[in-house]
């Protein structure tokens, strides 16, 4: 992984270290429908087109696309938790 990697913006702060979960996105209300990877920023919804599965924080709160994940697996100390 490069320091200089674009989709790197401080996250290091509120994601190293996390426990994630690998699920299906689901909205959370009508005003609620989507999502972004934390990273480059791509869309995770209900909708064709967008991503539907993803790794996420397990408070729903961060959600993480496969690619990056991959790239940023190691970096970051993630482990996989089932929920």
């Amino acid at each position: 992984m490069s320091t200089n990697d674009w989709r790197l913006q401080g996250q290091e702060e509120i994601l190293s270290n996390k426990n994630l979960t690998y699920k299906k996105y689901c909205k959370i209300s009508e005003s609620n429908d989507h999502e972004h990877c934390a990273f480059c920023w791509k869309k995770f919804s209900e909708y064709e087109g967008d991503m539907h599965y993803g790794y996420t924080t397990l408070d729903n709160k961060y959600w993480i696309c496969e690619n990056c994940y991959n790239d940023f697996c190691s970096s970051f100390n993630w482990q996989i938790s089932q929920k």
